[in-house]
């Protein structure tokens, strides 16, 4: 495919890390949630490069100021109903004054290929339910949404209680 910029969609490397922490740090800006980043750069060094590490990111760059202007941070998940692993899409995003050059479509067409090359049988993520943007763009790629599902979480006091109760 040809996007409207030369970029470069590749693995993260340890001196991305400043770079993909801002990106989240904006990522939580636009989602209202700012004060919910806990992450530091240190962080995501330690996720990221662990020698085994459990999480994945992949930047997208634009070449013509050498720039990350996105990231996609994902994980290796698994469906018992497939038999097969999947990727879980944890977080996408790309810089609001490069949306509509391709980096997002690129990223997400670079992370299905990782499906296809590893024989995984889906790729995942959730999306907030105002965020029309996303959604549409989602909805342009083919992908679909699962509205009878409801995601949940337990963290902090309500993740220790669970603990507790074994």
């Amino acid at each position: 495919m040809i996007y409207a910029k030369p970029m470069t969609i590749r693995e993260a490397l340890p001196q991305d890390v400043t770079s993909i922490h801002g990106l989240i740090v904006e990522l939580a800006s636009y989602e209202r949630a700012v004060d919910e980043v806990l992450a530091t750069p240190a962080d995501l060094q330690a996720s990221l490069f662990a020698e085994a590490p459990l999480v994945h990111a992949h930047v997208a760059i634009d070449e013509s100021t050498d720039e990350i202007v996105g990231f996609a941070i994902w994980f290796v998940s698994y469906s018992t109903w497939l038999g097969r692993h999947g990727i879980y899409l944890d977080d996408l995003y790309v810089k609001r004054s490069e949306r509509g050059e391709g980096h997002g479509r690129a990223l997400l067409s670079r992370l299905a290929s990782i499906c296809i090359e590893n024989d995984y049988g889906r790729l995942e993520w959730s999306v907030l339910d105002w965020n029309e943007p996303a959604i549409n763009f989602y909805r342009q790629l083919g992908a679909s949404s699962l509205n009878e599902w409801t995601v949940n979480r337990a963290s902090g006091d309500v993740l220790r209680a669970i603990a507790e109760l074994g």
